[in-house]
């Protein structure tokens, strides 16, 4: 993990938006996307986040001072993989600013900072812990193919009883997936159908 020097993080970006997944689909939210991460899905869309050193280092009372610009109380930490970094001191500033704070993220680094939801999105290239498993609030899995329904299956029966289970075509297999997301969650209704909205809606 990375350490916190000097209060900064590497923020590819960093934007105001509407929330375009999961639960909290819809609603108006500032996102800071952190650049790094070790997991490497080879159907990313966010691929320029991998290399943190691409990305510049931002002082977190900045990067605060930001979000503060904006009426939405929704902070939503996302990457590459947020958890490569010690999120402890950025999210209890939003935390003093009133900020309710989301994160979303593979889960296979070890969590740090202070969460009001967290969105745990597996992927099969490295594995989320097992600490983050209990925790996470929502389950999104990413679906590729048919192979995907089975995978997301072990991880609903790992999580907790209150945990929301989303599945998720992915962007470039939607047409091709979606019917079959559809007619899996009929049989399966414990699950619920995450499309990526703010793609539709051509906002970030």
């Amino acid at each position: 993990m990375t350490t916190n020097l000097a209060a900064s993080l590497p923020v590819m970006e960093a934007f105001y938006t509407l929330q375009g997944e999961g639960f909290h689909q819809g609603r108006a939210a500032y996102f800071i996307r952190l650049g790094g991460c070790d997991v490497g899905c080879f159907w990313c869309d966010v691929k320029d986040s991998w290399d943190a050193n691409k990305h510049p280092q931002i002082n977190i009372n900045n990067i605060v001072n930001e979000a503060n610009q904006h009426p939405s109380r929704l902070a939503v930490i996302t990457g590459g993989e947020p958890l490569l970094h010690d999120l402890s001191q950025l999210t209890n500033q939003l935390k003093e600013n009133g900020f309710e704070t989301n994160i979303e993220t593979s889960g296979s680094s070890p969590l740090t900072g202070t969460w009001d939801w967290i969105c745990l999105s597996p992927k099969k290239f490295k594995a989320p812990l097992p600490a983050i498993i209990e925790k996470a609030n929502e389950l999104k899995v990413v679906v590729y193919n048919k192979h995907d329904f089975e995978w997301a299956e072990e991880y609903a029966a790992l999580v907790n009883k209150e945990c929301l289970l989303y599945l998720q075509p992915e962007w470039d297999k939607a047409a091709e997936i979606t019917p079959s997301i559809i007619e899996y969650i009929q049989l399966h209704p414990k699950w619920r159908m995450s499309n990526q909205v703010h793609k539709y809606l051509n906002i970030p």
